[in-house]
């Protein structure tokens, strides 16, 4: 006997719509008991005040709870829910859903997808972006690591967490009581807190030296990355929430997954490099054949901090009316969505620490080729 992930993309009309999940397990097609992760996109802005992504965690987690039995809570308690809003431009909402059911199926050597989660300890805003986030992540990503039976770091390929945002009250109490935030600004923590988790991922993984997952390289040594961490936060969640994915000879079923880095916002080749390492052909854009193939692309970005794409300016940073993040998401997504054929997929701004400064990375989850 051994596992079998599956993955299951459904659309997003609104932040509440659970019809396409619903409608999966009235027919059977999902057994509410063996999902184990959920990742997608929503409709809000992505920033600290962002309440599409816990209003989908809720509406989720009451459907589940109906079908299982399990309380709302316990749902929640098991099965991460990360979400990132923002779905500009060509982008379109939906989310994944992560299934894992034991088979009889002969083990026959041959590496199949696996996955894996844990969470970390809740976290006040004073942990954020400091040294107690980067360590507990890097237990968290082990144990998942453990859980999935991937033996290697090098099978691994994509690591997603979602871990807290704090509002300004919230801030200012934790401070009151004794706490010290790493800044009293909410955006900023959100991006201390994305590159702590990433630089925990890097140490899990052996990517970096232990020395260098520290909290004084937070936004200073950007050769310090992890090439496979997509960290986003959020003020749904208080603690970090870990998905591994990568590759297990101890599992089974048509599904693979790759990664790799994207160097910029316009490496075009980090993408076809991805799709070749799941045996897609490098043309510029897969068909829609092709195409029918993937079950998920994950691509994290984020715009060059130097305010220079090879070579000529960018005005992202400089926008006083939109974000940077949401420049980055709606310029990348239609990138990526150009090569791979597909606009339901994940693209998340805020980079910090993961995949290449001043880029990011790509991972793709995709029917093995025949």
């Amino acid at each position: 006997m051994n596992l079998q992930t599956d993955v299951h993309r459904f659309p997003l009309a609104d932040p509440g719509d659970v019809q396409g999940l619903r409608q999966a397990i009235a027919t059977g097609l999902v057994d509410p008991r063996e999902i184990v992760a959920v990742i997608g996109k929503t409709h809000g802005n992505g920033l600290v005040n962002d309440y599409t992504r816990g209003f989908l965690t809720q509406s989720l987690a009451f459907l589940i709870s109906g079908a299982t039995g399990e309380t709302p809570d316990a749902i929640r308690q098991r099965i991460p829910f990360v979400f990132s809003g923002g779905v500009e431009g060509v982008l379109s909402p939906h989310y994944s859903v992560f299934t894992v059911t034991e088979t009889q199926t002969a083990e026959s050597g041959e590496k199949a997808l696996a996955v894996g989660v844990a969470f970390t300890p809740e976290l006040a805003p004073g942990d954020v972006g400091r040294q107690r986030q980067i360590e507990l992540t890097a237990e968290a990503v082990i144990r998942a690591m453990q859980s999935a039976n991937i033996q290697s770091s090098s099978d691994v390929h994509f690591v997603q967490i979602k871990g807290p945002a704090f509002t300004l009250a919230e801030i200012l109490a934790d401070a009151d009581a004794g706490g010290r935030p790493a800044s009293d600004n909410p955006g900023k923590l959100m991006g201390l807190g994305r590159a702590a988790s990433a630089l925990g991922v890097a140490k899990a993984l052996g990517e970096i030296p232990a020395s260098r997952a520290v909290e004084s390289a937070i936004g200073r040594d950007f050769e310090a990355f992890s090439s496979v961490a997509s960290c986003s936060a959020g003020v749904e969640v208080r603690a970090n929430e870990v998905i591994v994915v990568g590759m297990s000879s101890q599992w089974s079923g048509p599904l693979a997954i790759e990664h790799a880095p994207m160097k910029d916002a316009l490496d075009t080749t980090g993408i076809r490099n991805a799709l070749s390492g799941l045996g897609f052909p490098d043309v510029l854009q897969l068909s829609s054949k092709q195409a029918s193939r993937l079950r998920a692309v994950f691509v994290k970005c984020e715009a060059s901090r130097d305010g220079v794409i090879r070579g000529k300016s960018h005005t992202m940073l400089n926008d006083g009316d939109i974000d940077q993040q949401r420049h980055i998401r709606a310029a990348v997504g239609a990138i990526a969505a150009s090569v791979v054929n597909d606009t339901a997929i994940f693209v998340s701004g805020g980079a910090e620490h993961q995949g290449p400064d001043g880029g990011g990375m790509i991972a793709i989850i995709a029917e093995r080729a025949a």
